[in-house]
């Protein structure tokens, strides 16, 4: 029997834009995850941003650093992390999953050739790191390619020509595209659309998809991602928000976040097969 071949990043159907979501590893708790991730497996999300969690991000919001906060309270590490990615990933049909590290707390400390073959070992589809030194963009590029691990890469609508070239020519995953210079949960000040221009230029540079954050909440704001022309929204403080009310109000994380994606996807071409899990089937996520 011929091996099944995942579609690459963000190949959604033409009468809806790719949906990436952002959590933090250990928020929900790590016992939940792989319930999660088929949940979000079923329902045909595109991409899982899954974060080695971090203290004190100089780029997130109030909601993820509470998030992360919660994860390292909890002992959730690269190692424990990459274990629960190990666990479920090899039976994924649709879903891919990119790692956020940042470097300082998580990837120097190992050593870059390191970090990097531990990730091959798991399977990981993607790599994002959160600051990187731009003095070591060249090693971490080249490591990278060679480890063939697919990279992430970042601009903003700010950020100057070389920037955004640099960002093109190395993205080998998808180019993370920055709605808004601040932190997470934060929106252009003209709404999504408003990146147009931008992402039209960096469609004709970039070999790979253009994922837009920040501040895309809800149906509306990935109504205007997709008008501006770009591939996929990614979902984050908003996706984030949803786990802690229900680790709050002690109900079931996998079916809020169920919900929450049919919730989005409102408008878009409905949500994949999501309807065959019924949320009473679901264990309580507090474990």
């Amino acid at each position: 029997m011929a091996e099944h071949v995942r579609p690459g990043f963000f190949a959604a159907p033409p009468e809806r834009p790719g949906l990436a979501l952002f959590l933090n590893a250990g928020d929900p708790p790590l016992p939940v995850l792989p319930e999660l991730i088929q949940m979000l497996d079923e329902s045909e999300v595109d991409c899982l941003e899954l974060a080695v969690p971090f203290p004190d991000s100089f780029t997130d919001g109030p909601v993820v650093r509470r998030s992360a906060r919660r994860a390292l309270a909890d002992g959730v590490d690269l190692r424990r992390t990459l274990d629960a990615v190990a666990k479920v990933h090899a039976g994924l049909e649709h879903l891919r999953i990119a790692l956020l590290a940042d470097w300082s707390h998580t990837v120097k400390p190992c050593g870059l050739p390191d970090f990097l073959g531990l990730l091959g070992e798991v399977g990981t589809d993607a790599l994002l790191v959160h600051g990187l030194p731009p003095r070591l963009r060249a090693e971490y590029y080249e490591t990278a390619a060679d480890r063939r691990v697919p990279v992430v890469t970042t601009c903003y609508p700010n950020s100057g020509e070389q920037t955004l070239r640099e960002s093109a020519r190395h993205a080998s995953a998808y180019l993370y595209l920055v709605a808004h210079y601040g932190r997470t949960g934060s929106a252009p000040p003209g709404g999504h659309a408003e990146l147009a221009p931008l992402i039209g230029a960096l469609r004709a540079i970039a070999p790979v998809p253009i994922a837009v954050g920040f501040g895309v909440r809800g149906a509306r704001e990935i109504a205007g991602v997709r008008a501006a022309g770009a591939d996929a929204a990614i979902v984050g403080s908003a996706a984030v928000a949803v786990v802690e009310r229900a680790l709050a109000d002690g109900t079931d994380i996998v079916g809020s976040l169920a919900g929450f994606v049919r919730e989005i996807r409102s408008g878009h071409g409905g949500s994949g097969r999501a309807g065959a899990i019924s949320s009473g089937s679901r264990k309580e996520g507090q474990g």
